[in-house]
This record gives C-alpha cells, structure tokens and sequence, in this order.
C-alpha cells in the first residue's frame, strides 16, 4: 500500500509519467508502415524487407547496458537469422549520429532506424516516458513475410530475445 502510495504521489508531481500507449498492431494485423533514417542516412521501410520475415525490435536508448546487449545478441545470431529467411531492424529514438557511432562501436551488421519524430514507435504502442523523457519501450515485433504481425513480445529480456525470436520463427514456419 505505501509502495501504490508512492509511486502514485511521484507520478502526480510529475517524477514519473505513466506511458503514452496507443495501441500497437496485434498478431494478424497488418504491420504499421514507416519511412525511417538507418545509421548510414538511407531511407529504410517496409518493402525493403518484402517477401521476408521481419524482426523489427524497439529499444530504449544506444550505448545502455540493456540495449548493447540486444544489439549484440542479435549481431551475433545474424547469420541464423537470415538462414531462417529473416532480417533485423532495431528502432530507437536515438539520432542517425547516435545510430551510426553504436552501430560502428558494435559493428552491427543490421539497420538501426532513427524514430527521432517518435511517430513509428507511436504506431507500434511502444512511446514511453519517464520523468520527461520519452523512449522506445523494449518490445519486438515479428512481421511475416505478407507483412503481417506473426508475434509480439512485450518488456522483452535483451539477452533471451533473439534465440525467443529463432524459436518462434521456427515453430511459425512449420506450422500448416
């Protein structure tokens, strides 16, 4: 109870912002098209990937713990991945410099796309904002190659994800 307390209290003197959801495609649905920057300047969307499963990852911020992490699990299953007929995209709303610096730090083989306007991750339900700043919420989406979201995975842990990702996409692909 005094935990609820507390935390209701920061949320009203505006220490905490509860996040700013809209609802974000479910499985079935048609993937939300966007028009986004990657880390080399060229413009990246969805038909770039047509005829291809699609991991579209959103994460809070380059150069955290939690999103070097992912970054690098999914750098190092990348060959795995595209074995199994699918590419990466991480989206942030970190600049194209930002992306560009992380992406050469890690040596990230996969586009990492600039939401600076925040109007993709709006689309995808996954704005967030926390004590006045807004960020990606770690969530995934797994698109098929008709363009259709074939998974979700929510608050996602950054380690576990992609070999999640390798699992499911296995299992989708099997299916009848």
């Amino acid at each position: 109870m005094r935990r609820l307390f507390l935390l209701l209290a920061l949320t009203l003197l505006g220490g905490l912002a509860a996040p700013a959801f809209a609802a974000g495609p479910q499985v079935g649905e048609a993937a939300p098209t966007f028009r986004l920057q990657d880390q080399n300047g060229h413009w990246r969307t969805p038909a770039d990937f047509s005829g291809q499963w699609l991991v579209l990852y959103f994460y809070p911020k380059d150069f955290t713990p939690g999103c070097t992490t992912q970054v690098c699990t999914f750098r190092d299953d990348i060959a795995k991945l595209r074995k199994a007929g699918a590419e990466v995209v991480g989206v942030s709303l970190d600049d194209v410099k930002s992306h560009a610096e992380f992406a050469e730090k890690y040596h990230v083989p996969f586009p990492l796309l600039s939401d600076a306007d925040q109007a993709v991750s709006t689309s995808y339900g996954v704005l967030a904002s926390r004590m006045g700043m807004s960020y990606a919420k770690r969530t995934t989406f797994l698109i098929d190659p008709q363009g259709k979201v074939a998974k979700v995975y929510v608050d996602v842990d950054p380690e576990q994800n992609s070999g999640q990702v390798m699992s499911d996409l296995a299992a989708l692909k099997a299916a009848p």
